[in-house]
């Protein structure tokens, strides 16, 4: 994921552009100002944060993704021998 920099006049005068960036190119604008600072991501990326941030929250999901990652490759099934 690649990061750019602007001030907050260039963003202003460039917003169409940085639109363009973040949502074609997943870039993420760190926007600068006098007051503090702001990042302009898609709404892609910012749906994803979202989801993982729900999902981090639920114990029992969370749970079952360190009980996947612990388990062995050699324990899988692979696709191929599943029966849809």
């Amino acid at each position: 994921m690649m990061n750019y920099n602007v001030n907050i006049t260039n963003a202003r005068k460039n917003l169409y552009k940085l639109t363009d960036m973040v949502i074609d190119n997943g870039v993420v604008v760190n926007i600068t100002t006098k007051h503090g600072n702001a990042v302009l991501i898609s709404a892609d990326e910012y749906n994803s944060l979202l989801e993982t941030l729900y999902l981090s929250e639920n114990a029992e999901y969370k749970k079952t993704l360190i009980d996947g990652k612990e388990e062995k490759i050699e324990d899988l099934i692979d696709e191929k021998d599943i029966k849809w």
